[in-house]
């Protein structure tokens, strides 16, 4: 009986020591959750409560109102209007494509709107709003609003858009913003988070692309509690951003939307400086565009009409065209000679309509030539053989240098796109971009501004301010950023013998005001308030000997593309000078007829403050002018109306 008895006991032992080592494990098990839940709710307590707010918390960039613009009178040239549009975040939406449907039930949606949003729903992050609709009216909002937790995701906004109320007058010169495309964002190393907002818009051309910078401003931020569905139940915080600075240009409204109107129907540049300051009041190209079809998006169909325009309305002529100055190159010409003292005032040199220069005719522009003339008189009734001899003996450094100092060849450092830099061209120019010597032919037609030469419209009203005031005058488009002023240009001394500068002013005014000058019927019948000025004709085609036997053909006989450009350069008042002035028409034929009367219609609105009194135009011109003034007020009003109603 003592067996079992044993048995028993131990079983008991064994029961205990199972029961220890089974609880022993409870206990540690529990003390591992015990601690590990202190860990999670004490320890970490702060970082999951972080957690649990981003969830219920996001974080939005704010953006900036874009800096305006004004002109020098503090007018305004592009502003920011408000303007309401529909986002969808797709992380928020769920089912993002049935959400799109309703959307487009309830307000009317392009087709081509609804397509970039899907494809930009599918290729940017989840957590990046997408525009849907842009520009909707308010009752498209409200629709949405109302409809709110049917459209999960979708967020009625209203934000910025970029409006310009006169239109075409300032296209070039202040260019357009436009949508940040995937090609900006390639061509930034780090590009900011803000480019990234839906529909953010950055300059594309023009000041508006050259100040990016400064006008864009700073993002802002805000905190925002959502619900599950990813709608915005309150506002937790705000930082507003750095709007963008406010620039203040040089142009004057008034002077730019006359400029444009009279220029209309060419294609035509016309740029005029302050002689005092180098500030740009006016620079403007025609035909124009209107910019804000740009920031909406333009058609296709509309795009491919300015391209295929004739007139090519799409380029900057005032600083991107480069064009032969023709006969307005011959004051640096004529200067060239006189700085090297190798002519006289009043030597005279014979033109028999052409010289011979290497065993090859260089024809005057007058058939029959113009006898015996002095540099009064060469300049004065624009005879091209005086030059060649002036070519002659100063050879082409001595002028390629002169015409560097008065802006020819020189790329001035302006807030606009591809400025051009024109060409005063050398013996190593050509050697170098030609693979060819130069040739003294080569000199003959420099001097006359033929040739090699180029210069845009911009570089020759600063010839022309620079020869008014005998300093090296320098373009200023920029008048102040966030109301601080920049450096004005109004230049040194250009170092040259001021009885020759005085020369060359007396010809450019016996050119608009002596019967015999070129300019004659462009003058200013006001005293006080005369222009000194210099037509020039710059050929586009080569006339064969047997046509220039036969007769030169006009060039109202030749189609648009052959014929001359036509130019005009001027300062005025003459004894005074105030306003430089240059006028390019492309293929308007000759300067006197087509460029100088655009000109000094330009140039009375300067020195009047606004339309002159008929008085100030020749006596034969009145009539048509009153008519012209009247015309013209109607096509100022008319761009920024027909802006207004489109906007």
């Amino acid at each position: 009986m003592r067996r079992p008895t044993r048995d028993r006991a131990e079983g008991q032992r064994r029961v205990t020591r199972r029961a220890l080592v089974l609880g022993g494990a409870q206990v540690a098990v529990l003390g591992a959750l015990l601690f590990r839940m202190n860990h999670l709710q004490v320890d970490q307590a702060d970082e999951f409560r972080l957690l649990a707010d981003e969830n219920r918390i996001n974080l939005q960039l704010l953006a900036p109102a874009r800096g305006r613009i004004f002109d020098r009178e503090g007018r305004v040239i592009a502003e920011n209007v408000p303007s309401y549009r529909i986002t969808i975040t797709r992380e928020q939406a769920g089912d993002a494509e049935a959400v799109l449907d309703r959307l487009a039930r309830l307000v009317d949606i392009a087709a081509g709107e609804l397509e970039k949003a899907r494809r930009d729903l599918v290729e940017l992050r989840g957590d990046t709003p997408v525009t849907v609709a842009d520009r909707v009216d308010w009752e498209a909002i409200a629709r949405v609003a109302v409809n709110a937790p049917a459209l999960p995701g979708v967020m009625p906004e209203v934000g910025l858009s970029r409006r310009y109320p006169l239109g075409a007058a300032y296209a070039h010169t202040i260019g357009y913003v436009g949508d940040v495309s995937a090609r900006d964002i390639e061509r930034l190393e780090a590009p900011e988070a803000l480019l990234r907002l839906p529909r953010f818009q950055i300059g594309k051309i023009g000041l508006e692309a050259e100040l990016e910078r400064s006008l864009r401003g700073a993002a802002g931020t805000r905190r925002v509690e959502v619900n599950a569905a990813g709608r915005v139940m309150r506002e937790l915080e705000r930082e507003e951003g750095r709007p963008g600075a406010d620039v203040q240009v040089t142009c004057d409204n008034a002077l730019q939307t006359y400029a444009h109107a009279r220029l209309r129907g060419e294609g035509a540049a016309a740029v005029m400086l302050d002689c005092e300051s180098g500030d740009i009041l006016v620079c403007a190209s025609s035909p124009g565009f209107d910019p804000n079809l740009f920031v909406r998006g333009i058609s296709s169909a509309n795009y491919r009409a300015l391209l295929d325009d004739p007139l090519r309305p799409l380029p900057n002529k005032a600083v991107q065209g480069i064009y032969p100055p023709g006969s307005t190159f011959k004051m640096v010409t004529a200067l060239a000679a006189l700085e090297a003292g190798l002519v006289d005032y009043n030597e005279t040199v014979y033109c028999p309509g052409f010289k011979e220069v290497s065993g090859r005719r260089f024809h005057c522009w007058k058939r029959g030539g113009h006898g015996n003339v002095d540099l009064h008189r060469s300049l004065r009734n624009s005879c091209d053989v005086y030059y060649y001899e002036m070519a002659m003996r100063v050879g082409i450094e001595g002028i390629s240098a002169m015409a560097q100092r008065f802006g020819i060849g020189v790329q001035f450092d302006l807030p606009m796109t591809s400025v051009a830099e024109g060409l005063a061209p050398s013996r190593q120019w050509k050697l170098a971009y030609r693979g060819t010597p130069w040739m003294v032919g080569d000199s003959a037609n420099t001097a006359i501004g033929q040739g090699f030469v180029l210069a845009s419209p911009l570089q020759l009203a600063v010839m022309s301010a620079r020869l008014a005031t005998s300093r090296a005058v320098v373009p200023r488009m920029v008048k102040s950023i966030d109301g601080v002023d920049q450096p004005t240009g109004h230049g040194d001394s250009l170092g040259l013998n001021e009885n020759h500068l005085r020369e060359i002013r007396r010809a450019m005014f016996a050119v608009s005001n002596s019967p015999r000058g070129t300019a004659y019927r462009s003058r200013i019948a006001e005293d006080s308030l005369r222009l000194a000025g210099k037509t020039g004709t710059s050929q586009v085609r080569n006339i064969s000997t047997s046509e220039r036997e036969g007769g030169v053909r006009s060039n109202s006989d030749l189609p648009r593309e052959q014929r001359d450009h036509a130019l005009f350069v001027s300062f005025a008042p003459h004894d005074a000078p105030r306003f430089a002035l240059s006028v390019v028409v492309e293929h308007g034929g000759g300067g006197s007829t087509a460029a100088a009367p655009i000109a000094r219609d330009i140039m009375l609105q300067a020195l009047y403050g606004g339309d002159p009194p008929l008085s100030a135009y020749p006596a034969s011109d009145r009539p048509r002018i009153r008519t012209l003034q009247e015309e013209l007020r109607r096509e100022r009003e008319r761009p920024a109306t027909e802006t207004s109603d489109r906007a």
